[in-house]
């Protein structure tokens, strides 16, 4: 039985999320099981004028090239893939995990000799979005899989997928736009700061500089569910250790009890109760992978607990997250990697977000006016 409020979610995404125009070349990227979701956004495609085409990708490809492909395909970026991200306007990407640990088996090495080679994709891919010409979202369709993650049912799992959209509200479009007056408040404050200071009480102290770098607001117009505001460190600025609060999943791994000890931008030390060898491998996939691209703060507080996917657990209302690896040039981080992994560190249970001395999250709630 086909959901309703695929429907609600598709009509968010084409015209609000990405604003489709009529003409624009809009690529909607989804493996074959979120088929109900992605024939809802090519309907809502065509109705706003758009021209609409569709990549399939089965889930298990990556699987059975990180276990069959040398090192030669392992490498390759595909020239045909190249060219789509120069020509299109549009991009709606959908994940629907139906095994999210399918490449738990595969050598952590070819995973990242694979992800190595988008690097020339994402820098095409944040280079026009910077500048305006690639307008993008990516959104998750509700699977088994991901609910047994989260510890719901698959029902329930959607019950969550749909409200942290605000898709149970009337008008879900209106209550995003309020959402964005909130959250540009926040970033307007942490715009012009040259400092910005984060403390747990899980033993988290890292401070960085953010001067003459730009706070972005995240409104439900790129990641949907979104609620967050974001920036990037400069590059040789961050010193201190950040402890993650919760299990740091990647490719399928889940690395727990994550430590990160910076120096002058760079993690010298790593540590890890679970996954210590993938997070090392990672960590040394190129020459931008122990940098920082991003730092955050989290401001959805229709989401409230840890789910195992970053989508969601990143916006967790009165939490922080960090990147390794590629930052945003619109931020003004320039750093460049096949990696962006994000990790949460919790405030709730104690602890603050400064800028310049002025404390703007406290105990995981935001002291803006």
């Amino acid at each position: 039985m086909h959901d309703p409020r695929l429907d609600r979610l598709a009509q968010v995404l084409v015209n609000y999320s990405v604003g489709v125009k009529p003409g624009q070349l809009v690529r909607i990227a989804a493996p074959p099981e979120a088929m109900p979701l992605v024939s809802a956004l090519y309907r809502q495609v065509l109705a706003a004028g758009g021209q609409p085409f569709v990549r399939l990708t089965p889930e298990d490809l990556q699987e059975i090239l990180a276990k069959h492909g040398n090192d030669s395909q392992l490498q390759f970026c595909n020239p045909i893939t190249l060219h789509e991200y120069e020509k299109i306007d549009c991009s709606i990407g959908i994940w629907a995990e139906t095994n999210t640990r399918a490449l738990s088996n595969c050598d952590p090495k070819k995973l990242s000799m694979i992800q190595s080679a988008r690097k020339p994709l994402n820098s095409i891919f944040f280079s026009r979005a910077a500048a305006g010409r690639l307008h993008w979202t990516g959104t998750q369709y509700p699977t088994q899989a991901c609910a047994q993650d989260a510890e719901m049912s698959l029902a329930e799992y959607a019950d969550f997928v749909f409200a942290a959209g605000l898709l149970d509200t009337a008008d879900p479009v209106a209550a995003w736009k309020r959402i964005s007056q909130t959250q540009q408040r926040l970033a307007d404050c942490l715009n012009g700061k040259k400092s910005y200071h984060v403390v747990a009480a899980n033993g988290t102290d890292v401070t960085m500089s953010i001067e003459n770098h730009v706070w972005i607001n995240c409104d439900g117009h790129e990641n949907f569910p979104d609620g967050e505001v974001f920036s990037g460190p400069v590059l040789d600025s961050v010193n201190g250790q950040i402890n993650f609060s919760f299990p740091a999943v990647h490719q399928g791994r889940e690395v727990q009890d994550v430590q990160l000890i910076f120096r002058d931008g760079k993690v010298v030390d790593a540590r890890a109760s679970k996954g210590l060898d993938f997070l090392i491998s990672m960590l040394d996939m190129d020459a931008g992978s122990r940098l920082l691209g991003e730092c955050a703060i989290g401001t959805n507080y229709s989401i409230t607990r840890f789910t195992r996917n970053t989508l969601f657990d990143e916006k967790i209302g009165g939490t922080v997250h960090f990147a390794l690896g590629a930052g945003y040039p619109e931020t003004g981080n320039t750093n460049e990697s096949g990696l962006h992994w994000d990790m949460v560190v919790d405030l709730r249970p104690g602890g603050y977000v400064e800028a310049d001395g002025v404390k703007v999250c406290e105990n995981g709630r935001l002291l803006i006016q």
